[in-house]
């Protein structure tokens, strides 16, 4: 999906402000969202991916003033409307307005104690052969389409060569949809100057992670 968040290799937005890199958190509020974000139970079915489109889908205006945090926040706010965890009427009251239902007594250190928490396996070993080799010429393909995808604008329709193969793995376009479809996953090497019109005489590189639907044989 074309959006705001697309923004790599984007002129015009100014250098990017670095004075607060040593500080976790700007403001105590945020230190608390990361909390209920990283204690909070999640539905089975919500992915990475599907958290990120929720990111994507908000308007440009609040992408580009909102903070980091906010847009987490806004992010989570759509997801928990979305499986019907809240309610927009409970958001805009800032209450729950249904009876609360009864919770399991919460865990102790020693319950958890060991149990850490690993994301899932992308890796789908059986699910599809390559169609390219390790040193084919591919080309990124042009048009994108709605919904998540991570293939950023500034590399559809240019020239790279493969450079690894990572075997099939979940594509995330399918994973924000609620579907479950591996593919074979490359890293492929572009020429700086094949990007962008500027660096004409660069010599630099860039490698993008890219799943076979993204490409094409040139």
């Amino acid at each position: 999906m074309d959006g705001m968040h697309d923004l790599g290799g984007a002129e015009g937005f100014g250098p990017i402000d670095r004075s607060h890199e040593d500080e976790p958190f700007h403001e105590a509020w945020e230190g608390r969202m990361f909390a209920m974000a990283a204690a909070m139970a999640r539905p089975a079915d919500w992915t990475i991916d599907w958290f990120r489109y929720a990111r994507e889908c908000a308007r440009p205006i609040d992408y580009m003033t909102l903070g980091y945090f906010d847009q987490w926040a806004k992010a989570y706010e759509t997801l928990w409307v979305d499986c019907g965890l809240l309610t927009i009427g409970e958001l805009e009251a800032g209450k729950s307005l249904r009876p609360a239902q009864p919770l399991a007594p919460p865990l102790r250190a020693e319950d958890i104690r060991g149990k850490a928490h690993h994301p899932p396996n992308p890796l789908r070993p059986d699910a599809a052969k390559p169609a390219f080799a390790t040193g084919a010429a591919v080309r990124c393909k042009t048009s994108g389409h709605s919904g998540h995808t991570r293939l950023p604008s500034y590399a559809r329709g240019k020239p790279g060569v493969i450079q690894a193969y990572y075997g099939p793995q979940l594509l995330p376009d399918a994973a924000a949809a609620g579907q479950e479809r591996a593919e074979p996953l490359y890293s492929v090497l572009f020429k700086a100057r094949h990007l962008w019109p500027e660096a004409t005489a660069s010599e630099d590189e860039v490698c993008l992670d890219l799943w076979e639907s993204y490409l094409e044989p040139v």
